[in-house]
């Protein structure tokens, strides 16, 4: 490694806006975030989905259709005949 060009490692106190706090290494000495992992609503298992547009509901629609079809499809055997006797 070349000396003198890379940047100096310090411990960073990262404050987020929902008011976590940790400390990592950094290039600076703090940071503020807007969200973190204790906020975000993917980790804290609050996700929604927002569909303005209907496209979720128009693909579950979709879904039920095929189902309804495929089953519809599925038409039990009949029964065998028996076996006549030889005699």
């Amino acid at each position: 490694m070349r000396t003198g060009i890379h940047p100096e490692y310090v411990e960073c106190r990262v404050t987020c806006a929902c008011g976590n706090t940790f400390v990592t290494r950094a290039t600076r000495p703090t940071m503020k975030l807007d969200i973190c992992s204790e906020c975000h609503p993917f980790y804290t298992g609050k996700q929604k989905i927002v569909d303005t547009e209907g496209r979720v509901e128009r693909f579950r629609q979709r879904q039920a259709a095929a189902n309804r079809a495929q089953a519809a499809r599925v038409k039990p055997k009949p029964p065998e005949p028996a076996p006549s006797e030889v005699i």
